[in-house]
């Protein structure tokens, strides 16, 4: 039955990622165009294409689910449900956890890596949206603020890419600096998966032993106040490293607990 199972899994998955990629062209060339005639005003087309992004992400991990390659549980989930203008930060087990973010936080902006801007199935997605293209670090920051003046909520990884399972933590300065700079306060998010699946180094087609677990609990806002004083360098690395320590807590914590 295993067997059976894991070949039933494979071709669900193949499916799964072959309705995504195809969602987003068809997303791009003949949903999102539709927010440029009925809004005028840019950032209220670029909150419907985020909208609409969110309501299809919704239906994609419901696909997941009901194909049977993954199944998300949450806890706390509410306290996202009225976020605005946060910076929302999580660690990075795999490559559906920024899917699984975007369904769960309604007005939600990301910052993008380049090479996701040329990629067929994601660039006219990322063009309406408005996503944030970490092409130009100097006016990222700017960008960063904007968005979350506009009532934006900020998704970010601290890791910068998906950890390897078995390795430690290594949050970057990145999303310390940003949140310091701009006077923002972190909501935390935890995610962790089991089995092992979708990280970095592992192919699409390596299916795991049984379905997917993604388990999501939303832990308190972190407050940076005590950190915006004195030296700025010193300030983000320190917040770097606290922010670390306490994500490699919870998920010592919540393996304890699981």
């Amino acid at each position: 039955m295993s067997h059976i199972s894991k070949i039933w899994r494979f071709f669900a998955t193949a499916f799964s990622f072959a309705v995504f990629g195809l969602g987003g062209i068809l997303l791009a060339l003949f949903w999102l165009p539709v927010y440029r005639l009925i809004h005028q005003d840019e950032m209220r087309r670029k909150e419907a294409c985020r909208y609409a992004v969110h309501v299809t992400f919704k239906g994609f991990i419901w696909l997941m689910y009901i194909v049977g390659v993954t199944k998300v549980t949450t806890s706390d989930i509410t306290k996202l449900k009225h976020l605005k203008g946060k910076i929302v930060i999580a660690n990075h087990p795999s490559l559906i956890d920024v899917v699984v973010l975007i369904s769960l936080i309604r007005n939600a902006d990301c910052v993008v890596k380049q090479s996701l801007w040329q990629n067929i199935f994601t660039r006219g997605i990322l063009r309406n949206t408005g996503y944030i293209s970490n092409a130009n670090p100097e006016g990222l920051i700017e960008d960063c603020q904007l968005s979350l003046q506009q009532g934006s909520n900020l998704i970010i990884f601290p890791e910068g890419t998906r950890t390897k399972p078995g390795s430690a933590l290594a949050f970057q300065r990145g999303a310390a600096n940003l949140a310091l700079r701009i006077g923002a306060n972190f909501q935390r998010v935890l995610i962790k998966v089991s089995p092992p699946a979708l990280t970095k180094g592992w192919p699409w087609y390596k299916i795991p032993p049984r379905q997917i677990h993604l388990e999501l609990k939303v832990l308190d806002e972190f407050d940076i106040s005590s950190y915006t004083d004195g030296n700025i360098s010193l300030a983000v690395r320190q917040l770097t490293r606290d922010l670390q320590h306490l994500y490699e807590d919870e998920l010592a914590h919540f393996d304890s607990a699981s």
